[in-house]
């Protein structure tokens, strides 16, 4: 367990490091340390989601935010305009494309591209709490 968290941990730093140098340049040069556990999340629109941001705004463009699944939770099939990054925390994130299911669990990465349709969800019994970010406002587009 403690493998995991540390795995969780160094992955979501380097990739929050990453990100923030990437975004906003050699301009910014405040840390940011951010806990899930102590993370102050919101409920979104969308019935089963919250989420608490780290940094950015996902209502306007690029961010990192803490997303939480409830169990069972069914985006249904979608896309977004964004590649989306996402690291799993805790629980497990599902995935579905036309090249199969992926179970995303904690310590798992996996970008979507922007314009990829696909299903995400929650573990049915656990939900999933993941970091996730990207370069762009965050948006979600029933897939026709």
């Amino acid at each position: 367990m403690k493998k995991t968290l540390l795995t969780v941990g160094v992955a979501v730093a380097l990739m929050m490091a990453w990100s923030i140098a990437r975004v906003q340049g050699q301009q910014d040069q405040k840390v940011t340390f951010a806990s899930a556990d102590h993370a102050n999340f919101q409920e979104s629109p969308t019935k089963g989601v919250s989420m608490a941001a780290i940094w950015g705004d996902a209502g306007k463009g690029a961010h990192g935010t803490f997303t939480k699944f409830v169990p069972g939770f069914d985006a249904g099939m979608h896309t977004h305009t964004n590649d989306i990054s996402i690291v799993v925390v805790k629980g497990a994130y599902l995935y579905k494309d036309d090249a199969g299911e992926k179970r995303v669990g904690s310590g798992s990465f996996l970008r979507v591209p922007g314009g990829k349709k696909h299903w995400s969800g929650g573990d049915p019994k656990e939900g999933a709490l993941f970091y996730e970010e990207s370069s762009g406002a965050f948006d979600s587009i029933p897939a026709k």
